[in-house]
C-alpha cells in the first residue's frame, strides 16, 4: 500500500520537477556559460558534517593517516567542502598543513546541523562580517532534518511529515536566496535520499510496518523539490549542485563509479564516525575502502565526497556569477 502511495507522491512530484527544471537552468543546470571565470577571494562553508573540517583536523568519514607517522593527514580524503576550496587553490584554517598566512576558508557547518541550525549561522556571519560578490557560499543540509522527522513516524502522520520536509525544503532556499540578496555568489547542493543510505537499509529490516526506506527517499524528495522550487531564478547568484541524482545513480549503477559497496558503511560500528581512519575499517573493507560509498550510517565515504566536490566545483567555474 505504501508503495503505491508512494509512486502517486513521486507521480505528484512530476510536475513541479518540471517548473524546477526552468529553475536548474537559470541556476547553472544546463547551457550556461561565463564570459570571465568567476575568481573568488573566500570560500565560506554552511552545513553538516557532510562538509565539517573540525578544529582537529577530523572529518565525519575516513579519516586519512599518514603511511609513515600513522598521524592525521586531514588533506587527503578531503569532505566535499574541502575539495571545492583546494580547487581554487584555498584551505580552512581547521586543515591549514601549507601553513597559509590567511587561509581563505572560513568553516560554518557543523556536526549534527539541521536547516535552522544554518539560518542561526547565516545570522551570526552577518553579526560579524558580510557577503561580496568574491565570496563562494557552499551550502548542503537536510539529512539530520529528515532523519529528525522520520523518528516522530508513526505517532506523527506521514501527511504531516511530509508538509513539514517541504517546509524544510523552502526554509533553506530562504537562506540561500537571503545570501544572494546579500551579494554572495552560492552553490547549494540537494540531499541524498536517505532511504539509500546504511541508517535507511538498516530500518528496512529493523521497521516492518511499512516501507521505511520509500518514506524516508519520499520525505527527502520532498526536501529537496520544495527547496528546488523556491530558489533565487538567478543563475547570476545560486548554482545547484544535484547531490541526489548523483548518489541515486551510483546506487543503482555501481559500476558508474567502480563501486564496491553502496549498502553498507565502511567504518566499524564500534568506532564513532568522526574517529574512524583507514585503520579502523570493517576487514571486509580494507583491499577496497575507496571504493565504498558510504563511510558511516548516513555520511558518505571519501570518493564520493570527492566526486560531490568535483560536480560543486564545476557547478561555481561555469555558472555564471
Amino acid at each position: 500500500m505504501h508503495r503505491v502511495v508512494s509512486q502517486k507522491f513521486k507521480r505528484g512530484l512530476a510536475l513541479a520537477a518540471l517548473a524546477a527544471s526552468a529553475l536548474v537552468a537559470g541556476c547553472g543546470g544546463g547551457g550556461t556559460s561565463q564570459i570571465e571565470p568567476f575568481a573568488p577571494t573566500r570560500i565560506i562553508a554552511f552545513g553538516d558534517e557532510s562538509g565539517v573540517i573540525l578544529q582537529s583536523g577530523k572529518k565525519y568519514g575516513v579519516n586519512a593517516l599518514d603511511a609513515n607517522t600513522k598521524q592525521l593527514d586531514c588533506a587527503s580524503n578531503p569532505v566535499w567542502t574541502q575539495a571545492l576550496a583546494a580547487g581554487f587553490g584555498f584551505v580552512y584554517q581547521e586543515c591549514n598543513t601549507a601553513f597559509v598566512a590567511l587561509p581563505q576558508g572560513l568553516m560554518y557547518a557543523t556536526a549534527g546541523a539541521k536547516v535552522a541550525d544554518v539560518r542561526d549561522k547565516i545570522d551570526y556571519h552577518l553579526t560579524n562580517d558580510r557577503f561580496g560578490p568574491k565570496d563562494l557560499v557552499a551550502v548542503m543540509v537536510g539529512v539530520n532534518d529528515i532523519i529528525e522527522l522520520y523518528k516522530q513516524f508513526p505517532a506523527v502522520g506521514r501527511d504531516s511529515l511530509m508538509a513539514e520536509a517541504s517546509a524544510r525544503g523552502k526554509l533553506l532556499a530562504q537562506q540561500v536566496n537571503r545570501i544572494a540578496a546579500a551579494n554572495g555568489r552560492v552553490v547549494v547542493a540537494t540531499i541524498f535520499e536517505v532511504g539509500l543510505t546504511p541508517f535507511g537499509q538498516n530500518e528496512r529490516l529493523q521497521q516492518t510496518d511499512t516501507d521505511r526506506v520509500t518514506l524516508l527517499n519520499d520525505l527527502s524528495t520532498a526536501f529537496n523539490v520544495a527547496m528546488r522550487l523556491a530558489l533565487n531564478s538567478d543563475g547570476g547568484l545560486v548554482g545547484l549542485v544535484l547531490v541526489d541524482d548523483a548518489i541515486q545513480q551510483y546506487v543503482r549503477f555501481p559500476s558508474l563509479g567502480n563501486y564496491a559497496n553502496v549498502t553498507d558503511a565502511a567504518c566499524r560500528s564500534d568506532v564513532a564516525v568522526r574517529d574512524c581512519t583507514t585503520d579502523t575499517l570493517k576487514p571486509e573493507v580494507t583491499a577496497t575502502a575507496g571504493k565504498w560509498l558510504w563511510a558511516g550510517d548516513t555520511t558518505l565515504g571519501p570518493d564520493a565526497q570527492q566526486r560531490i566536490g568535483t560536480l560543486a566545483l564545476s557547478r561555481a567555474k561555469s555558472n555564471p556569477f
